[in-house]
């Protein structure tokens, strides 16, 4: 997660601070990414999917099996998409999103049984820090 909260602090200035990492099943750093969804106008670029499409190029195959996502943030419906598609093993995630969070908090994509593929998942992991961050983004938005 710390890697994740670096890599965070690299979002483009006017994006939610996020950030994901994919690390490889022997702990290598295969992907990174964070939200570019206002610098790049594209409102399928989060953070999640820029690290998944990194790990893919990276590694030559869109299967990440046996591969860990950990990310700041809890995925939307999209990302969780994106995630199952892709194969991932495990999903590691910071701050609860009680909004749009589809690990659990509005509903729980990732876990439906009826997928062909289920990852392991642990959320709530340094979601202090995690939160800290967004709500840093948030105040400074609020008083601009």
């Amino acid at each position: 997660m710390r890697v994740a909260l670096a890599i965070a602090a690299q979002t483009p200035a006017g994006d939610v601070p996020v950030g994901a990492v994919v690390f490889d099943a022997a702990g290598a750093v295969v992907g990174r990414g964070v939200n570019r969804r206002e610098a790049n106008c594209d409102p399928t670029a989060h953070a999640e999917v820029e690290a998944i499409r990194d790990a893919a190029r990276t590694l030559d195959t869109w299967r990440l099996d046996g591969c860990e996502l950990v990310v700041t943030l809890e995925p939307c419906t999209m990302c969780a998409g994106a995630i199952l598609g892709a194969r991932v093993s495990s999903l590691v995630f910071g701050a609860w999103e009680p909004k749009t969070g589809a690990v659990g908090s509005v509903l729980d994509a990732i876990r439906d049984p009826h997928h062909l593929h289920v990852p392991e998942v642990r959320g709530g992991v340094m979601d202090a820090e995690a939160a800290r961050l967004l709500a840093d983004f948030f105040e400074g938005v609020r008083s601009n």
